[in-house]
């Protein structure tokens, strides 16, 4: 399953966000719900109108959207990577996850007390980005010392992945995130598997009081956005305290409020689309009597791959994949107009899917 990281200083919207996403009784009944799996853990259903477009067609027993599990790491501080407040309790799980949705403070409140007692976007971001510096740093030095022999004894592995490290080592010591692109295909895969939180893509929430949602351009939030182009992030304008509101309302009377504010999407939903968007992500449809189900695929992937996705076994004893596209599927509104129109298509194991296909896989165990 996708999974997002969420970070944050003290009071800036991060509790109450995540509060919303976990804490909604009537919200595990609405279209995309969300439920609770750990204090500190929570799964959100990925928005997609053309699986109950197509469940209308298909009279399928149930719809399984893609699901994002966000996982909140709490009481990040100034100093968590030492071990100040409870930040670096968490630091763990961030390194397992695909993204960093990383909220940010973009609103002025006599009531709300800053951490640092003024509210300064730019510097809480750059705040936390050194601490997961400095905490992946650690890890980097560890793993230097720990291949030293094998460089004195001039293994392959080690004579690449060395030089990789003192890299990974003079960025860190910057304090701000950066990407993979900096080293070599050679160097890649032993930075990667170091799971690093500086080389995560990251989101950076812009948290504004709910009357500045609908231009979302405050001083502020324009600082964050242009932080978040010079570093190849993405940005998405939110207002927590919306989002708390929002989940105590049915979903008719909650879309009915973000048009009455004169926005299309709650800042969840954006925030999945922009993650979605961050890891170039894609989305196939298998739909039939028992379920209309989305699985979730990286841009690129092949058919035999995401059949895999599926299963294990329809990966290995892949023969075809039988597809249609959703414009298609929706248009002759079943299989058989679909195959009779000659829309339906074989495709084979090059075949690269595309988002919304629906298809189905035939595979021999």
């Amino acid at each position: 399953m996708l999974q997002a990281g969420i970070v944050g200083l003290p009071n800036v919207g991060k509790s109450t966000l995540f509060n919303a996403l976990t804490c909604s009784a009537k919200a595990e009944a609405a279209n995309y719900p969300f439920c609770t799996i750990e204090p500190n853990k929570g799964i959100v259903m990925v928005p997609d109108e053309r699986l109950e477009i197509l469940d209308k067609f298909v009279k399928s027993k149930k719809i399984v959207p893609a699901a994002v599990e966000f996982v909140d790491i709490a009481g990040l501080v100034k100093g968590a990577s030492k071990g100040e407040g409870l930040g670096n309790k968490f630091l763990a799980n961030i390194r397992e996850v695909n993204a960093i949705i990383h909220i940010v403070r973009c609103f002025e409140d006599e009531n709300v007390v800053h951490v640092a007692g003024i509210v300064d976007p730019i510097g809480d971001i750059e705040v936390i980005n050194l601490e997961l510096a400095l905490a992946d740093l650690a890890s980097v030095e560890k793993r230097k010392d720990r291949i030293l022999k094998n460089v004195k004894a001039r293994e392959k592995d080690a004579l690449i992945e060395d030089p990789a490290l003192d890299k990974l080592i003079k960025l860190l010591n910057d304090g701000k995130p950066f990407s993979l692109d900096l080293f070599t295909e050679e160097e890649k895969p032993f930075v990667k598997a170091l799971n690093l939180m500086s080389t995560k893509p990251v989101i950076y929430a812009a948290n504004v009081a709910e009357s500045e949602l609908s231009n979302g351009n405050n001083p502020m939030v324009q600082k964050v956005r242009e932080y978040a182009e010079s570093h190849n992030a993405e940005i998405v304008v939110i207002s927590a305290q919306l989002e708390a509101e929002l989940v105590e309302l049915e979903p008719e009377q909650a879309k009915e409020y973000l048009a009455e504010l004169g926005v299309q999407d709650s800042g969840i939903e954006r925030m999945i689309k922009t993650v979605y968007k961050l890891l170039k992500l894609r989305t196939f449809i298998t739909a039939g009597e028992i379920e209309v189900k989305a699985w979730t695929i990286e841009e690129g992937t092949k058919a035999p791959q995401a059949a895999g996705v599926i299963h294990t076994d329809f990966e290995k004893g892949f023969i075809r994949a039988e597809v249609t596209s959703y414009k298609d599927f929706v248009e002759c509104e079943s299989y058989a107009v679909a195959r009779e129109k000659g829309l339906t298509r074989l495709e084979g194991k090059e075949y690269v899917v595309q988002d919304g296909d629906i298809v189905h896989f035939r595979f021999a165990v």
